[in-house]
């Protein structure tokens, strides 16, 4: 398969912050679905839609990294945000090629200046609750006491309603194939900005922070939104992107209520319709009065 490159410039889509010192990086999305052969209840063969899943090793300066499952939307954005969200580089400054290869499963990574302290980093992994198997590199806990993220901003419960509004209404893989997870990642007034899915929510919030730096978006006034249920890896993910909301059409976990608490997120679950319950951060959610 050929693959297409794009430079990546400032003005550009997808634009990164370095105008001068361009991102050499592929454009590789995949077919997302695929049409086979089903028999439905009165015995009639249907052609069906299903989900496309693939994997897709990540190298970083050769040294092979990990291997994703994933829908393949966006897959070098998908590696970017793996790498941002693991902590293992801390800006795109340090980025200078993405390129995914589909013939070969892979995707490379170079940086700049080789990276500090991998093999430390690295040397913790834990398995987490992801589909799939989600993995996060070094103490779930690192650097969580230093985020602080903003307390002078607030969202309504009349945009709460317009976001969820305009994810019902968004076309999604999901609405003809099933088997995937969404994330978006919305503004002010529950506009979507972005809204990226895959077989694991995992890979959809890393593909969203892979977008953010790609485009040079701050998380610090967004609301993210996610299918999947609100863990651990969920809540630490939305912290670190500086994000304030996080909400879910799904259910949380102890410990994603904890670091909730812990970092100040205001936490929204079960979030259908006009049916939502407000878990944390109750100070930056404004409800009209009775």
């Amino acid at each position: 398969m050929r693959r297409k490159e794009q430079d990546i410039a400032a003005g550009a889509p997808h634009a990164s912050r370095l105008a001068s010192r361009p991102v050499k990086i592929t454009n590789a999305t995949r077919p997302l679905t695929i049409e086979v052969e089903a028999i439905n209840e009165r015995g009639e063969r249907v052609p069906t839609p299903i989900a496309g899943e693939h994997p897709l090793t990540l190298y970083i300066d050769k040294r092979e990294i990990v291997t994703l499952m994933t829908l393949g939307q966006a897959p070098e954005a998908l590696a970017l945000g793996y790498l941002r969200n693991q902590r293992l580089v801390r800006s795109i400054d340090e980025i200078a090629e993405v390129q995914v290869d589909w013939d070969t499963d892979a995707v490379a990574i170079t940086t700049r200046t080789a990276l500090l302290n991998l093999d430390e980093k690295m040397q913790k992994r834990t398995v987490t609750t992801g589909c799939g198997q989600g993995t996060v590199f070094g103490n779930l806990m690192d650097e969580i006491d230093a985020i602080r993220l903003r307390d002078d901003i607030t969202l309504s419960e009349a945009t709460l309603h317009t976001l969820l509004d305009n994810v019902r209404r968004h076309e999604t893989i999901y609405k003809s194939a099933g088997a995937v997870h969404g994330c978006a990642l919305a503004n002010g007034s529950g506009e979507i900005l972005l809204f990226i899915e895959d077989v694991g929510r995992h890979n959809a919030v890393d593909a969203i922070a892979g977008q953010m730096w790609l485009n040079d978006i701050g998380g610090s006034d967004k609301i993210f939104y996610t299918t999947g249920r609100l863990t651990s890896e969920m809540v630490i993910k939305a912290a670190q992107m500086q994000i304030p909301f996080l909400v879910s059409r799904s259910g949380l976990t102890q410990m994603g209520h904890d670091i909730a608490v812990k970092t100040g997120i205001t936490m929204i679950g079960r979030a259908v319709n006009k049916h939502y319950l407000l878990f944390t951060g109750v100070q930056r959610f404004i409800k009209p009065a009775a």
